[in-house]
């Protein structure tokens, strides 16, 4: 029908089809939003962000975490809380990441323990590798063979020798079956074919005070804890744990420098969040944090608590934990550990 010129059948068709081409476009933006809830949310999350650490306030992680919070948080504009929830060897921590929010708003300061050998020793609560995304390598720090003063042991050498001629005679001090300690003697067993003794304490203070007082041969300690004993000279650091000399103690070699090829074990914290969160903001918290921790200040920060700096990517991250896993998962099947 026409009128006055005007085709009004012809001028309906038309906007009928721009009404449904119109509802159609609103339709899928609210499918591609629920298909990606990312589209939906805003970088950073609009609430506080929480930085979950699973040890006590005062330790290297909560030290660590706070100077990388403060920076993040400087950058970002934003409020990054540092909250402890210690326990459990930090498995505490990593259930209550594992089932937060999948906003961003949460991130885990997670270490060795929880993700890589934990689930060789119990039944956890969570699954590591399901339901906790890696973000980025944190840092990573050496223990410290040493042993009391009056052992009569001056380097590794005379400590592998002591324990050949005297097998079960050597004991070394951990803080827990399971913990970094622990599996790092462990490891030496192993690989020298040793049968050095194994001495569980629930605490680094407890552990301190016997090996100080000669009730136990050594200790493969932190640096945070044994540095002022060996300046005193109560105690003699024999060899550190990791690939590389720890800086402060530039004439005591590796492990690996003093006969075990290949030796390295070291303490690690990682950034994870929950695997709820989509990936496009695990991918930004990547970039973020990956920025914080190549920052020179919070470098230099880092390093005067003995800890060294190791951002990556996501995928270098699920590797090296990967890789760690299966190490520490060998060696307690190898040595057959068991928790408490």
């Amino acid at each position: 029908m026409k009128h006055h010129g005007f085709d009004t059948a012809a001028a309906w068709q038309t906007t009928r089809r721009s009404w449904l081409l119109a509802c159609a476009g609103l339709l899928a933006g609210v499918w591609g939003l629920q298909a990606n809830p990312a589209l939906a949310q805003e970088f950073p999350p609009k609430k506080n962000v929480t930085m979950v650490v699973g040890f006590v306030a005062g330790g290297a992680a909560d030290m660590g975490a706070r100077i990388i919070a403060k920076r993040l948080g400087e950058n970002l504009g934003i409020s990054v809380t540092v909250e402890n929830k210690a326990g459990a060897g930090g498995n505490i921590a990593h259930q209550f990441t594992a089932s937060g929010p999948a906003d961003g708003s949460v991130l885990l300061l997670g270490s060795v323990g929880p993700l890589a050998i934990a689930p060789h020793l119990m039944k956890l609560p969570y699954d590591p590798v399901k339901d906790l995304a890696p973000l980025t390598m944190a840092v990573n720090f050496p223990n410290v063979l040493v042993v009391h003063a009056g052992a009569g042991i001056k380097t590794f050498a005379e400590f592998l020798a002591n324990a050949r001629k005297s097998p079960g005679t050597i004991t070394f001090a951990s803080t827990g079956p399971g913990s970094a300690s622990h599996l790092a003697g462990e490891l030496v067993n192993d690989m020298a074919n040793l049968d050095t003794v194994h001495v569980p304490y629930k605490g680094g203070a407890a552990a301190l005070q016997d090996v100080l007082g000669g009730r136990v041969t050594g200790w493969y300690a932190t640096m945070a804890t044994a540095a002022p004993h060996i300046e005193a000279g109560k105690l003699i650091p024999l060899a550190s744990t990791g690939a590389q000399r720890v800086a402060s103690l530039p004439k005591v070699p590796t492990i690996a420098e003093s006969g075990l090829t290949g030796f390295n074990a070291t303490n690690w914290y990682a950034f994870v969040a929950s695997s709820k969160v989509p990936k496009p903001l695990l991918d930004r918290w990547n970039t973020e944090l990956v920025k914080v921790l190549t920052t020179p200040e919070v470098v230099d920060q880092l390093n005067k608590h003995g800890l060294t700096p190791m951002p990556g990517s996501r995928d270098e991250l699920a590797r090296y934990m990967a890789a760690d896993t299966a190490m520490w998962g060998r060696v307690i099947r190898e040595r057959k550990i068991v928790a408490e």
